[in-house]
C-alpha cells in the first residue's frame, strides 16, 4: 500500500537518506571528533582520565557506553559557561533554559553551530510541508528560550517569511493570523489551543483560517491533542523535539507520514535506556533519550541524560528518511507520579480528558498526602457549550472522565469540573502539575 502524503514530499538535506552503514561510519568519525574537543573540558577531562578514554581508544560505536553520562546538574554545577570547549571569543551566542535556583543553565553557539541549528530546523519543516513560497506566525517565546530563535532562522533557512509575534497577548495573535493570512503557526501545543480557543470567541471558523500546517513542539502533548487542535483549527499538525542542552529545536520532527519523530542521527548519537539501570532498552520499547552531540562546536554533550521518556523505531519509514524515528515523549522520568505505587504520566490523565466529549484541553493536577495515603485531585474545564445547570449531566460528565482516568491510569482521582476560563492559561509552557507532597518534603 502506498502511503499518500497530504503534499508533494520534499527532501531539505541529501544526508537525510543516508545509508545506515554509511551513517554509522560518519557518526564514529564523529564520535572521535567529539571526544577530541571536549578532552579539555574540566568535566570531562577528569571523567576520560578516570576510564583511559581518548579519541584513539574509541573503536566502534560501542565504544559509547564507556563514556561518562552528562546531566543538568552537571552543568548547572559548573555554572555558567564550565562546559565551554571554544576560546569565550568564538562564542556568537548564547541562550539557556530555566534552572530551580533561578539562574539560567547556558548553552553556547558559535557560528558555525547556529548555521547547523538552522539546517537542522530547516529539515523538519520542509518534511512538515513548509515552502519557501509560505508565511509562518511564530508565537514561540524570544530571548534565552530557544524555541524562537531556532525555528526562526529555520524558516528563513528554508526561504519563506516570518512573522515574528512571539508569545502573549493572544488576540492580537488572532488579529494578525486573520489580517496576515499566514500558511503555517509555531508555537507549543497548549498555546496553539489558547489561540483555537479565542478564535472560537471571535466566531472564527477553522475553515475561515488560512493555516495550513502547525508546527507544535517545547512540551509533550498526546495525540488526542493533536486531533483537537487540527479539528479546531483546520490544519495540519507536526511535531517536533529539542532541548537546550543539547542544541534547541531540530533534534527531531515528523514527515508527512507522522508515523514518529526523524532523528538526526548525522548529528546526534541517541540512546534509549533504562532510566533505573541504564541498560539498553529493546528497539519499540520505552525508555530515557540519552544524546551526545557529534557536530556542535561551542559546547558539545556527552551522553546527555534527557529525562524525556520515549521509543525509538528503525523500521522504514515511507517518506525514504533512513534514520531511526522516536515516539512522541509520553513524559520525563522525573516528572513521572507515583500514586500508591502506580506510576502515573501527565500525559496519560490529558489522554483520559480529551476522550470525553465536553471536556476542554485546560486542566490541573494535584497531588497531596494529606493522611497515609496520596489522592489526586483533576480540575479540568468543561467547554462554554456543554456547560450545564442540570446536575444530572454534570454528573454524567463526571463519571466519564472518572471511568477514563481510572482505565488508562489504574488510579482513581478526585474530579473536579470548573466552569470555562477557570484555570490559569499559559504563553508558552503549560503547567499541568502541582505536587504538594514535595513542598511538604514527602519525599
Amino acid at each position: 500500500m502506498t502511503t499518500q502524503f497530504p503534499f508533494e514530499n520534499r527532501i531539505y538535506d541529501k544526508a537525510e537518506t543516508m545509508s545506515p552503514a554509511r551513517r554509522r561510519g560518519l557518526q564514529l568519525k564523529r564520535l572521535r571528533d567529539v571526544v577530541d574537543r571536549v578532552a579539555e573540558v574540566p568535566f570531562y577531562k577528569e571523567a576520560f582520565a578516570r576510564a583511559g578514554i581518548t579519541p584513539e581508544s574509541i573503536r566502534s560505536l560501542d565504544d559509547l557506553r564507556r563514556l561518562p553520562f552528562t546531566t543538568k546538574d552537571d552543568l548547572r554545577r559548573h555554572y555558567p559557561l564550565g562546559f565551554l570547549a571554544v576560546p569565550r571569543d568564538k562564542i556568537a551566542r548564547l541562550h539557556g533554559s530555566s534552572g530551580t535556583t533561578g539562574k539560567p543553565t547556558f548553552v553556547a553557539y558559535t557560528a558555525e553551530d547556529l548555521s547547523t541549528w538552522a539546517d537542522l530546523c530547516a529539515r523538519f519543516l520542509v518534511a512538515g510541508g513548509l515552502r519557501s513560497e509560505h508565511m509562518v506566525h511564530i508565537a514561540f517565546g524570544y530571548g534565552l528560550f530557544t524555541g524562537g530563535f531556532g525555528l526562526h532562522y529555520g524558516v528563513e533557512r528554508v526561504g519563506a517569511a516570518v512573522v515574528p509575534v512571539a508569545s502573549g497577548n493572544t488576540p492580537r495573535q488572532v488579529m494578525l493570523i486573520r489580517d496576515l493570512r499566514p500558511d503555517a503557526l509555531v508555537c507549543t501545543p497548549s498555546y496553539a489551543l489558547n489561540i483555537a480557543e479565542a478564535v472560537r470567541t471571535e466566531g472564527i471558523g477553522p475553515g475561515e483560517l488560512s493555516l495550513k500546517f502547525a508546527h507544535l513542539g517545547g512540551e509533550p502533548w498526546t495525540e488526542d491533542m493533536r486531533i483537537q487542535i487540527e479539528r479546531e483549527m483546520g490544519l495540519l499538525a507536526f511535531n517536533n523535539y529539542g532541548l537546550s542542552e543539547v542544541i534547541g529545536p531540530g533534534v527531531s520532527g515528523e514527515c508527512a507520514a507522522r508515523c514518529g519523530m526523524h532523528i538526526q542521527e548525522d548529528h546526534f548519537l541517541v540512546e534509549c535506556l533504562d532510566p533505573d539501570t541504564l541498560e539498553p532498552v529493546a528497539m519499540g520499547q520505552r525508555g530515557e533519550l540519552v544524546f551526545t552531540t557529534l557536530t556542535r562546536q561551542a559546547m558539545p554533550v556527552i551522553r546527555y541524560r534527557t529525562r524525556d521518556i520515549a521509543a525509538l523505531d528503525e523500521a522504514p519509514c515511507p517518506c525514504g528518511r533512513t534514520a531511526v524515528r522516536m515516539s512522541r515523549v509520553v513524559g520525563r522520568s522525573d516528572d513521572m507520579l507515583i500514586i500508591r505505587g502506580v506510576n502515573v504520566f501527565p500525559s496519560q490523565i490529558e489522554e483520559a480528558l480529551l476522550r470525553v466529549e465536553g471536556t476542554a484541553p485546560h486542566y490541573l493536577i494535584e497531588v497531596d498526602r494529606p493522611g497515609t495515603m496520596d489522592e489526586v485531585t483533576v480540575r479540568v474545564e468543561i467547554r462554554a457549550g456543554d456547560f450545564s445547570d442540570k446536575m444530572s449531566r454534570l454528573q454524567e460528565l463526571h463519571d466519564r472522565i472518572d471511568r477514563e482516568i481510572q482505565s488508562i491510569t489504574g488510579i482513581r482521582a478526585n474530579v473536579e469540573l470548573v466552569e470555562p476560563q477557570t484555570l490559569e492559561r499559559s504563553m508558552g509552557k503549560a503547567k499541568r502539575v502541582i505536587d504538594h507532597r514535595r513542598e511538604k518534603g514527602l519525599f
